[in-house]
């Protein structure tokens, strides 16, 4: 053979060789990474080749699938009250990534989960029938929440104090899921929410951690009441008032300048919120044992799955003394969510156990068969003794009875709650946050509820923003709804 043609057959039989080898490893070790592709058009072809499973509340569907009007995507997500539930089920988007517990259990929804597979789908190779997820969500105190935080700028949260079991997530301003579920007129929606300077998409319930403010001063207590610091909540402090705060020339004072602070006990500053008494109790204690209590009921837990990751919420470490004053009172670098804050009163209303939150009951087959009990699975820790508890139970219903939180007393409860007034921009320049977190027990059936609320921004006029005016009200209205049921 003549020795070019040689090398030539030579060379192109290495070739067809490379051209082999390269197929087999895309087939063989980078298919399923092509296949899981985000912009693989193939994988939203076959998500909504068919409907998807459903998100339960209270027995019912607040999601489904409708039939899209031609293109190659055959069905598009539905949303039932959507705006309601949009903190809860977030959207599922042929345009974008999905969000909250549609984004969560994607593969459960959409059928891949391997969980789902029959005999049969295993050998045929075919997509499982799609499941469903059951939520804890209870509908009417999520649509008190809803209704009474209004055109408010806040977040809610309300959770069964025995069981863990999350009764209402709700973020204002919402926004409607369904706007974006289309992928033809999605990027329309996406553009304006957003450049919408309110952000309705951010679940401000989970994931925006704020000053607590005056709500903080529950955690402190329980500090200062499981050290030792102080034998009950009725014992007098050592408080100045105003209080110098350590290394400055400044001097801490209370809203209320008549208020009975000066020494007071612990119910007595959780009734008039006295800023002095907390200040001072957290520099007494140290930054170290408060934070080690913030941290047994939740803070600084970058790991706060509900099954939604909630934000981390922060006390913070390295402060000097006059900041680890500020931190007594929720000021400094100390931030929670509400889902935080509703832990706090959990806590307290449960004798000093905490059970894991979390808002969804059980995953589901289409058939209705389990394939994962939450509430079963749900952990349990002691925060706080449970006489310190009823300690702090006995404090905080003083607060509802006579104290700065009168505007949740429901009649047939027992109602404790603790309100908070947070600074908010530079020198406290912008409109404070209101807080109030809050547990209930009905006098007749036993029930119990703890809810935290949080409204960055009403139309109320600055002097007239508290926690008792703008978040007890919200407060109650979701321990009536969770007390009737």
């Amino acid at each position: 053979m003549n020795k070019t043609i040689r090398r030539a057959a030579v060379f192109t039989l290495l070739l067809v060789l490379a051209l082999l080898m390269r197929a087999t490893w895309v087939q063989f070790y980078e298919g399923q990474a092509l296949a899981d592709d985000k912009d693989n058009r193939r994988n939203a072809i076959e998500t909504y080749s068919r409907p998807l499973g459903n998100i339960i509340v209270a027995g019912k569907s607040v999601t489904g699938s409708a039939p899209t009007q031609g293109g190659d995507l055959k069905y598009k997500r539905t949303y039932t009250d959507g705006p309601l539930y949009a903190a809860v089920t977030g959207y599922a988007s042929q345009a974008y990534a999905p969000t909250q517990l549609e984004g969560i259990y994607q593969d459960l929804l959409n059928g891949t989960d391997p969980r789902l597979k029959s005999v049969l789908d295993t050998v045929t190779n075919q997509r499982a029938a799609p499941g469903n997820v059951v939520t804890t969500i209870d509908p009417d105190v999520q649509k008190a929440a809803f209704q009474a935080l209004g055109d408010k700028k806040g977040a809610a949260v309300a959770i069964d104090p025995k069981t863990g079991r999350i009764l209402a997530v709700v973020s204002t301003p919402s926004y409607d899921p369904s706007s974006l579920t289309d992928a033809n007129t999605a990027g329309t929606a996406w553009t304006k929410l957003t450049k919408d300077p309110d952000k309705p998409l951010t679940n401000r319930a989970l994931r925006q951690p704020l000053p607590p403010g005056s709500t903080f001063k529950l955690v402190v207590a329980a500090a200062a009441l499981e050290d030792g610091l102080y034998a009950s909540v009725d014992q007098r402090t050592d408080s100045p008032d105003p209080y110098p705060l350590p290394g400055t020339t400044r001097k801490l004072t209370n809203e209320n300048p008549d208020a009975p602070c000066a020494d007071a006990s612990i119910r007595v500053a959780l009734e008039y919120s006295c800023n002095n008494v907390f200040a001072k109790m957290a520099v007494t204690l140290g930054q170290d044992k408060v934070r080690a209590m913030a941290e047994r009921f939740g803070f600084d837990d970058d790991r706060q799955d509900v099954p939604v990751r909630a934000y981390t919420s922060v006390y913070p470490s390295d402060m000097y003394p006059s900041e680890t004053a500020l931190t007594g009172i929720g000021q400094f670098d100390v931030t929670a969510t509400p889902l935080q804050m509703a832990m706090v009163s959990a806590a307290i209303a449960n004798g000093g156990k905490l059970v894991s939150p979390h808002m969804v009951s059980q995953i589901t087959n289409s058939g209705g068969d389990v394939l994962e009990d939450y509430d079963d699975e749900a952990g349990t820790k002691e925060v706080i003794s449970s006489s310190v508890a009823e300690q702090l139970q006995s404090a905080m219903r003083t607060v509802v009875e006579k104290g700065t939180g009168t505007n949740a007393r429901i009649a047939g409860a027992t109602v404790g709650g603790k309100t908070g007034t947070a600074q908010h921009g530079e020198n406290n320049s912008a409109t404070p946050y209101a807080w109030f977190t809050s547990y209930a027990k009905s006098d007749a059936s036993g029930k119990e509820v703890a809810v935290a609320v949080v409204v960055e921004q009403s139309d109320a006029a600055r002097s007239e923003v508290s926690g008792n005016g703008l978040a007890a009200p919200v407060a109650k209205a979701m321990m009536q709804a969770a007390l009737r049921n």
